[in-house]
């Protein structure tokens, strides 16, 4: 037997530390969380994510009454970016949510397939994408999605 450890790797800023490409994202993904139609849970997500030229496609989660029928904030992100901008990679990814749209104290993390969906982004790119989770206190920078989702699933 081979005992093995795994270690993650991330950054912990206060809004006031982040660059102002980052804060602009995080902005736009706080902004974003107005958007969310939530009355079942009340817990407004929103995200951001930042394509190749720049520019800044935003999403929030969408509920319903079917509830494997609503949508997370950033797959509907991710996907309305690439639907409207195919020919675009996306670069990094931000993402703010807490309940009655007031951000968490420690920031809400992706769940698993919203985590699986931005490592094919990822891969497609060939580059790294950028994952910032954002909290009321301070935000977690993950510079590539494999620090979110170690033994990534890859199927091609």
């Amino acid at each position: 037997m081979t005992d093995r450890k795994l270690i993650l790797s991330y950054k912990e800023y206060t809004f006031d530390e982040l660059s102002g490409e980052d804060r602009q994202l995080v902005e736009a993904a706080v902004g974003a969380m107005r958007n969310a139609y939530s009355p079942y849970s009340n817990f407004k997500v929103g995200a951001a994510v930042r394509l190749s030229d720049g520019s800044i496609v935003i999403g929030s989660n969408q509920e319903n009454a079917a509830y494997p029928s609503g949508l997370c904030a950033e797959r509907t992100a991710m996907f309305a970016a690439s639907a409207q901008h195919p020919e675009l990679d996306i670069r990094s990814l931000a993402v703010a949510g807490g309940l009655d749209g007031q951000l968490e104290e420690v920031p809400a993390s992706p769940c698993g397939a919203c985590r699986q969906v931005m490592a094919q982004y990822q891969r497609k790119a060939g580059a790294p994408l950028s994952v910032l989770v954002v909290g009321a206190e301070c935000v977690w920078k993950f510079d590539r999605v494999d620090d979110l989702l170690p033994f990534i699933f890859d199927s091609i």
